[in-house]
């Protein structure tokens, strides 16, 4: 079918068009919004500037095809080959490109925002500054692709592979990384703020001047990991891997990162107000000096060296126990329990309830605690249903 026969039955009103072959095609500005075209062969075509809003595209052959400038939203691509196409400045808004092939495609400034990229090849790509709000990229793969300052606020990159790609500058507020492959991945300067990294893997990745502000980093790999001057304030870094991570002035206030691993790493000038110094494992921790001033100014500088680290870090939770020298039976645990769930409604540092651990010989008594900040109150407090409180109590008030 010649291009001219084409357009005059689309004006015509026809709208089937499966399975032609326009190889080669010069198709520039055309508009064939609306039509069906899957399956039709487009490597090599010239279809800038075309129309094909709301069209079908799906299974479609567009290999080294020119598509720039060209209008696409709504557009189903599912399972399409795009590979090496020139896809600058086009608009993909809202498109649907489930499982299809975009390898070292050229995505230049292209709009793609609530788009549905679920399971695509964009490996190598280049999405430069290309505009990605709220797209679905779960599963993806991205290896190598460069999105420098790009934005993908809110975008869902759940199990995506972005494995070595360039994401410096980019825009990932908000964003939905969890279980990402993101080893070696030039995240430097990327506003990250409130994403969740949680399990991804970042090993060696570049996070130089990040922002990972209220980011979720749980049981995230950042062994090797480059956060220097980073700020992962109110960040959550439980159980995070940070095995020879340099956070070398970092900013870590009032971060949660119980349970991380902070073998090997680099502290020095790291920003650490009210950050728990307890749960955390620091052997073979570098660490000169840490500001412990409240806005991070290094008015409250403190020097340390290899002696101090291991008593201003400690890897073991501090914990109130009460050891009871006989077994505890039902109503003394019944009365225990009463007891304590009253104290909680007036103090909320006992409103979990104890570990308890009874054998034949003796009753322990066991109160987790998060930090050492509270310690003294709490034994004071966890003593109240016993017999003896007040004679303890002196003693834990002279302490």
């Amino acid at each position: 079918m010649i291009i001219e026969e084409l357009q005059q039955k689309y004006a015509a009103g026809e709208r089937n068009f499966t399975d032609l072959n326009l190889f080669e095609a010069n198709l520039t500005g055309i508009n064939l919004s609306g039509a069906n075209l899957s399956g039709v062969n487009l490597s090599v075509a010239n279809l800038s500037g075309a129309n094909l809003t709301d069209s079908n595209l799906s299974k479609a052959k567009l290999n080294i095809t020119k598509l720039n400038g060209a209008h696409l939203s709504g557009t189903n691509l599912n399972g399409a080959d795009l590979n090496v196409a020139n896809l600058v400045l086009v608009n993909l808004k809202k498109a649907q490109l489930i499982a299809a092939k975009l390898i070292r495609a050229e995505l230049i400034r292209a709009e793609l925002s609530g788009a549905n990229l679920s399971l695509a090849d964009l490996s190598g790509a280049s999405l430069v500054e290309a505009t990605l709000r709220k797209t679905n990229l779960s599963g993806a793969n991205l290896k190598g692709a460069n999105l420098r300052f790009a934005s993908l606020t809110g975008s869902h990159l759940i199990e995506a592979n972005l494995q070595g790609a360039d994401l410096s500058g980019a825009d990932l507020s908000g964003a939905d990384l969890s279980g990402a492959e993101l080893r070696q991945t030039n995240l430097s300067g990327a506003n990250l703020n409130g994403a969740d990294l949680s399990g991804a893997n970042l090993r060696w990745a570049d996070l130089n001047g990040a922002n990972l502000r209220w980011a979720s980093l749980s049981d995230a790999k950042l062994s090797g990991a480059d956060l220097s001057r980073a700020d992962l304030s109110q960040a959550n870094l439980l159980n995070a891997s940070l095995v020879h991570a340099n956070l070398s002035s970092a900013c870590l206030i009032e971060v949660d990162w119980i349970g991380a691993d902070l073998t090997g790493a680099t502290l020095t000038g790291a920003k650490i107000f009210g950050a728990s110094r307890l749960g955390i494992k620091t052997e073979a921790v570098s660490c000169e000096w840490v500001d412990l001033s409240a806005n991070g100014d290094k008015s409250q500088v403190y020097s340390l060296n290899s002696g101090k680290i291991k008593s201003f870090f400690h890897e073991t939770l501090p914990q109130v126990k009460i050891i009871v020298d006989s077994p505890l039976d039902s109503s003394s645990h019944y009365a225990l329990a009463a007891t304590y769930y009253q104290v909680s409604k007036y103090l909320p540092q006992l409103n979990k309830p104890p570990s308890i651990e009874v054998n034949s010989c003796r009753t322990i008594i066991s109160f987790p605690m998060n930090s050492d900040e509270k310690l003294f109150a709490t034994a004071y407090i966890a003593i109240i249903p016993f017999n003896d409180s007040a004679k303890t109590q002196e003693s834990i008030i002279s302490i």
